[in-house]
């Protein structure tokens, strides 16, 4: 069986290109060699700079013979009918074979393909994967039609055996396949032929070409880390630059060198950020004193003088680009210690943060008073979260933010400090950001949360009011992130938060700006009714009551506005909530269970209430009493629908007749007695052991009595007992949701 070998031989391919076209190249050559009928044991791809390269491994040599019966017409049937299935089947009338059939005799093509050579299948698949190649971005050269990310020069395609290797024949555009390769473009010029795999690795190796990215990334990173620690230094982790930096050399050539005295006091976050993003340099940092003092470059090529040149220039370059750091960072200090950061706040009304939503000041003004609410929800002093929340994103206004949008947050806390500002203010605006992503800290510090949960909530509940949701896959705002945020910064900060207040009030200010008619005084009454009551509805219909007819156009506007959004954030927030939990190991039909029972936008009481939940049907009482539910349920329904009655008017000992049924009554008793304080107290787990503890009676009950007794009196008496388990059970969790 033979092993295939194929490289595209390129200019150079951007380094974030890379991985993904040697992931679409391993997948459409090995799904495309299987489509045609060829098997293989292994396949595995390589990137560098200027080739991407496939390796399958023990390939078929053909594919196989295929013998195919087609059913045609009845024999009887129209002339035109059989020449159509002749025509269809690419057969001749001569080789139908008859067979009898229920309906009478009918035609049957018998269909042979021969299978084809591995060489034959392979050009046609390498072909057509070249010509329809997935680049994010590619172009056209000189005279031809194919595109490629940069001009192709070379097709390597070779199917190597034990006996020696073939050339698989193709030809692109006027590039004829071969088994000549290039190595290194400056080290190792000019072309060189393989017959394998093991001999195109080696013989690239040789040529100053290392193929496997992930053995250039540890080579680069041990030699950085052996230099640095030779100097008593150490290299700041960043796997992302060193999987960029592995995608632009052949031959790692890992350089260390200084930074300029002057630019030492700079930020090291500033000087990580700049050397990184202008230069694709590590930084190296003082373990004593974390300053970053040094810098570790990687060349693509070996030099007589050992780097020095190539480090020459790039600390020259280096120095210009901290200079205009510099300049920055001690224009933006000297703004903030003279001015202070609400300059930079007030400036933001000249920046638009959405046409609908207004400028990035408004939003500051939106998100200081619902931080203000927030706060005392949170533990946080309110005058300290309305501080925070109006200069969290001054530093938006600062050059260096400018120059480096990803630094925002960052400056934030240093522009703070220099400003004289609490440190809780400072933390708040580095830390209102977070979390980012699942894998990112959640802040802890009350003003921090405060301002954190603020910032998401507006941006949520903006979206929502001008009715720019996430669909499918596309979020151009990132409002699924901006909700997972405000998750993990509840539960992992265990807040009891009232989310339908908070999204109620924040509704409010922005449809207050949407709705022609709403005053500032709706605005304001409503958001202090909202405060008071928690809901937007008891809000609306106190303020309006207290209105008695003078003009509510603008209530009115805000009642048919307010809800349905309302209602369908908080609809998205457990969605989001469902994801979250379903990663920590919590069934979705438990989750669902939860979220239909009466406080659901309280997270951090439905996870508490889940969370138990989970636990008790994880025991066997739980998940038979469950089926004990389910089925007094399907019983109790269906009489009520039948007899056109609720049986809800609560069951009587006095007619219980079996001793089962009066056992039954007394658990109940016991278990309501337990249950109505432990869930008043939040006690979940209490609630549902002493749910649980209802298994047994209600097991015993429905093997020992007919509930649809001939005796009425009975027969009532027992479907309101069966209410009353319905009914206390559901006290816990909507049992109704849960499967099996």
């Amino acid at each position: 069986m033979p092993d295939l070998l194929i490289e595209l031989f390129s200019e150079e391919i951007p380094a974030r290109m890379q991985s993904k076209a040697a992931a679409d190249l391993q997948s459409r050559v090995t799904n495309g060699l299987v489509d045609a009928g060829l098997t293989y044991a292994g396949a595995a791809t390589y990137s560098t700079p200027r080739r991407l390269a496939l390796r399958v491994d023990g390939l078929t040599d053909r594919s196989p013979d295929v013998k195919e019966e087609r059913k045609g017409p009845r024999v009887n049937a129209p002339e035109k009918a059989i020449e159509g299935f002749l025509r269809g089947a690419s057969v001749a009338r001569e080789d139908l074979i008859e067979r009898d059939e229920k309906k009478g005799r009918v035609f049957y093509a018998v269909i042979e393909k021969p299978g084809r050579s591995a060489e034959e299948i392979v050009a046609g698949v390498l072909e057509d994967t070249i010509r329809n190649f997935p680049w994010p971005k590619s172009m056209r050269w000189g005279a031809g039609s194919l595109r490629w990310v940069r001009p192709l020069h070379r097709i390597l395609c070779v199917l190597s055996r034990e006996d020696g290797s073939d050339v698989v024949p193709l030809d692109v555009d006027g590039i004829v396949s071969g088994r000549s390769t290039e190595g290194h473009r400056f080290m190792a010029p000019g072309a060189f032929d393989v017959s394998s795999f093991d001999d195109y690795e080696a013989k690239l190796k040789r040529a100053h070409v290392v193929l496997d990215a992930s053995e250039r990334a540890d080579a680069i990173w041990q030699d950085a880390t052996n230099q640095a620690f030779a100097s008593g230094l150490e290299v700041v982790e960043d796997k992302g630059l060193l999987s960029e930096v592995a995608g632009l050399v052949e031959w790692p050539v890992v350089l260390m060198g200084e930074i300029g005295e002057e630019f030492l006091e700079l930020p090291p976050e500033v000087l990580q950020t700049s050397m990184k993003e202008h230069q694709k340099f590590f930084s190296v940092r003082n373990p004593k004193t974390g300053r970053i003092e040094r810098f570790i470059t990687v060349a693509n090529r070996e030099t007589a003088d050992h780097g020095a040149t190539i480090l020459a220039g790039n600390q020259k370059v280096l120095s210009a680009r901290l200079a205009d750091a510099k300049f920055f960072w001690e224009n933006d200090l000297r703004m903030a210690k003279d001015h202070g950061l609400t300059a930079w706040s007030d400036s933001l009304s000249n920046v638009t943060f959405h046409n609908k939503l207004g400028s990035q000041r408004d939003r500051i003004e939106r998100i200081a008073a619902l931080a203000r609410e927030i706060a005392p929800v949170v533990g946080a002093d309110a005058d300290l979260a309305e501080q925070a929340a109006r200069v969290a994103k001054a530093d938006l206004a600062s050059e260096m933010v400018y120059e480096f949008p990803e630094l925002q947050g960052l400056m934030g806390r240093y522009y703070s400090d220099a400003a004289g500002l609490p440190p809780e203010v400072g933390a708040a605006c580095q830390e209102h950001y977070s979390p980012l992503g699942p894998s990112d800290d959640v802040p802890s510090a009350p003003v921090s949360v405060t301002v954190a949960l603020a910032d998401k909530i507006d941006t949520l509940t903006g979206f929502w009011a001008i009715d720019e949701k996430p669909t499918g896959s596309k979020d151009p705002f990132a409002l699924r992130r901006a909700a997972l945020g405000v998750i993990r910064l509840v539960l992992e900060n265990g807040l009891a938060l009232s989310l339908d207040r908070f999204v109620d009030e924040q509704l409010v200010r922005h449809k207050g700006h949407l709705i022609d008619g709403v005053s500032d005084d709706d605005v304001s009454d409503l958001i202090r009714e909202i405060a008071q009551h928690g809901v937007f509805g008891a809000a609306y219909r106190t303020l309006k009551a207290q209105r008695d007819g003078s003009e509510t156009d603008g209530l009115d506007a805000m009642q048919n506005e307010v809800p349905d959004k309302s209602v369908d954030l908080l609809s998205f927030f457990h969605d989001r909530l469902k994801v979250y939990l379903r990663d920590q190991g919590i069934r979705h039909d438990v989750i669902d269970a939860c979220i239909s029972m009466p406080g659901n936008d309280d997270l951090a009481l439905l996870v508490k209430r889940a969370t138990a939940l989970q636990d008790v049907l994880a025991t066997e009482d739980g998940e038979n009493l469950v089926q004990g539910f389910k089925r007094a349920n399907n019983i109790l329904s269906q009489a009520e629908e039948k007899d056109g009655v609720e049986y809800s008017f609560g069951a009587d000992p006095k007619f219980a007749e079996d001793p089962a049924e009066k056992a039954l009554f007394d658990a109940l008793t016991k278990a309501e007695a337990t249950i109505a304080p432990a869930m008043k107290d939040q006690d979940f787990g209490t609630a549902m052991a002493a749910m649980a503890s209802l298994r047994g009676p209600v097991d015993a009950f429905f093997e020992a009595v007919q509930v649809n007794s001939e005796k009425e009196i009975l027969r009532r008496n027992r479907l309101n007992l069966l209410s009353t388990i319905r009914t206390t059970c559901l006290q816990v969790a909507d049992l109704t949701r849960i499967e099996g």
